[in-house]
């Protein structure tokens, strides 16, 4: 786990040494062990190093291959690595070193694009070839690890994060409109856009290339959803035989390794299958709430007793208004995940302990574990029983008359006729949009709506459900979720927080290679009725308790309503209603003077509007106010 960064200089002196100093600076967080710089003709490339696996300087980067045709910078790790170094070393591949490192790039000298095929694991890397003059970078299958480029007469810039392009002065700081909206509607701004316009993403299953005649990308791996399904026993026992080899390839470490543990069955279930493969216990560790209906931490702890794990917890209360700046720079473009906060605090608690933790991230994603699943099978059954004259004509109108009451119950029913009314795909946006039509209309400037014009940010989701090979409608919208959430906000959510306190966090519940086993198999082994992630439970089933499998999920989210009536209350009325620029450009204040007033007066739970609004002006503030 590192930080890159680069440029090409085919067409203008693009960057120098400074440059690659700078950007390494800005980045030094995700790598405290060693730098290093690679300056030649048409490149700069530049590495901060975290060191995982070979801790001596032959591990160090750039690293250059053995014939010095090939310089690779890498941020990451290669699971199967040493599966794949064996065949090359016997093939005479002369390795200095026992990391993933060398084995890319010996794999790319033998395979060159192709070598993409056979990587397992998670990484964003660019390998210069000196002969050719052509600069090679690839992201991983997941998105697990970011990459971020700018494009500059013709040349490039990329780094793993957009704040190393920010201090190099490469990035023009021009705010890309519908990616504003994109941040509202989502808390994130989705791949491949970022918040400014001359920024990107290289999208997750992608490669690019630069050249002096430009740059071309393609994707090397797609999601799919197509049927491959087993009989439910036969699907059982090759789950438990994924999860097993998955959870054994990320334990491989020359640094102290732990896990993360909410209580939930994810990340319980990983510990239990860590615990098979150790002699040794594993260290654990665990965020609770004051709030109790937040706070998961004794089930972790029933946990840990059960595997005698080294466990260790920290109660995030009063320390969220001191630490919310702190928090809030890691993040270069507006995020608004409010789980950010504990993943922070977890990520330093288990990096006092540990230099490698695995979680169960990727488990809802995959396996339907969300209650918005469930809730948009409901959707999904009342509109296909619902003839299309009667939604199309009478539940909008009644609709919008529900979802204009007092009560609770009536305005949930307004919300189910509107959402069976609509398209699938444009239903469920909405149904999880963290903001309204109405809402955006109230908030968004005459001169914001303007200049979005027709733009709406459902085409994110409605494209991507629309692109989804899957056979069913639960298939295209957990399709959706991994195109889209799934990259754009859990795992920049896990980077940056991890990478805040120099921690790598491995997944082994997002191998592609268990992805694709589980995308084949039947919608019914995902959500079976009421049951979500049915036949990971299963899979989990005999090493965790009952309470643990099926109690009711809580998720890592904060007590948002109570932090804005308490400890955010002082910090958030300052940067929310007095601030001088970043909102009041975008926003009629006047609107937000309203939500802050009834949110106070409990009329109305704006939390998680307030929280976009809040994070946004943070960010402001760090990136932009001298810009």
């Amino acid at each position: 786990m590192c930080g890159i960064a680069g440029f090409t200089r085919f067409h203008a002196q693009s960057g120098d040494e400074e440059t690659l100093r700078r950007m390494g600076e800005a980045i030094r967080h995700r790598g405290p062990d060693a730098d290093g710089s690679f300056l030649e003709g048409a490149v700069g490339l530049h590495h901060r190093r975290l060191a995982i696996i070979d801790l001596s300087e032959a591990g160090n980067q750039p690293m250059h291959s053995h014939c010095g045709r090939y310089v690779i910078v890498f941020n990451g790790e290669i699971y199967n690595f040493q599966e794949l170094r064996a065949p090359l070393a016997d093939k005479g591949y002369p390795f200095k070193s026992h990391t993933d490192t060398e084995v890319i790039l010996a794999l790319y000298a033998e395979k060159g694009r192709a070598c993409l095929d056979d990587l397992n694991g998670m990484f964003a890397f660019a390998i210069w070839d000196r002969q050719k003059e052509t600069l090679f970078a690839a992201r991983d299958r997941i998105g697990k690890k970011p990459f971020y480029y700018t494009c500059i007469d013709g040349d490039i810039a990329f780094a793993s994060e957009l704040k190393a392009l920010l201090a190099a002065d490469l990035v023009e700081r021009d705010i890309r409109m519908d990616a504003l909206y994109d941040y509202f509607a989502y808390q994130y701004v989705p791949d491949p856009k970022t918040i400014f316009k001359n920024a990107f993403k290289l999208e997750p299953g992608h490669w690019l290339e630069v050249t002096r005649d430009g740059m071309v990308s393609e994707a090397y791996w797609r999601l799919s959803f197509k049927p491959e399904p087993l009989p439910e026993s036969e699907a059982l026992s090759a789950l438990q035989d994924h999860i097993t080899a998955a959870t054994k390839r990320r334990m491989i470490s020359d640094v102290p390794l732990g896990a993360f543990l909410s209580g939930g069955v994810d990340s319980s279930g990983i510990v239990a299958a860590m615990v098979k493969q150790s002699d040794t216990p594993i260290t654990t560790c665990s965020i609770g709430f004051d709030e109790k209906r937040f706070n998961e931490t004794e089930f972790a702890k029933a946990v840990a007793d059960q595997y005698n794990t080294d466990h260790h917890e920290f109660t995030v209360s009063d320390t969220v208004a001191d630490s919310l700046e702190e928090i809030a720079r890691f993040f270069d473009e507006p995020f608004a995940d409010p789980s950010l906060v504990p993943t922070y605090f977890v990520s330093k608690l288990a990096r006092k302990q540990v230099t490698v933790a695995l979680a169960g991230d990727g488990g809802d994603e995959v396996f339907a574990g969300y209650e918005k699943y469930a809730i948009d099978a409901v959707e999904n059954r009342w509109r296909e029983r619902t003839p299309a004259w009667i939604r199309h004509t009478l539940c909008p109108p009644l609709a919008r008359w529900l979802q204009g009451r007092s009560t609770n119950v009536l305005r949930r029913a307004g919300t189910l006729l509107d959402a069976i009314s609509k398209d699938p795909a444009l239903a469920f946006y909405q149904s999880n949009a963290q903001i309204t039509d109405i809402q955006w209309q109230a908030l968004a400037t005459d001169v914001t709506h303007k200049e979005l014009g027709a733009y709406h940010p459902s085409e994110r989701t409605v494209n991507a459900y629309h692109d989804a090979d899957g056979p069913d409608h639960l298939s295209r919208i957990l399709f959706t979720d991994m195109k889209t959430y799934l990259p754009g906000e859990i795992l920049v959510k896990g980077d940056r927080m991890s990478m805040a306190h120099s921690l790598e966090v491995r997944a082994p519940l997002l191998d592609y290679q268990l992805i694709e086993f589980a995308n084949g198999q039947a919608s019914d082994y995902k959500l079976r009725g009421d049951t979500k992630k049915y036949l990971l439970k299963e899979a989990f089933g005999p090493d965790l308790p009952a309470d643990i499998l099926h109690r009711k999920k809580m998720g890592f989210s904060p007590p948002l309503a109570d932090w804005f009536r308490g400890e955010l209350k002082v910090i958030a009325e300052d940067l929310l209603l007095n601030a001088q620029d970043g909102l009041v450009r975008f926003m009629k204040i006047g609107t937000v003077q309203r939500y802050w007033r009834e949110h106070q007066d409990c009329e109305r739970d704006h939390g998680a509007i307030l929280w976009s609004l809040l994070m946004f002006q943070l960010w402001w503030n760090r990136y932009m106010a001298d810009a």
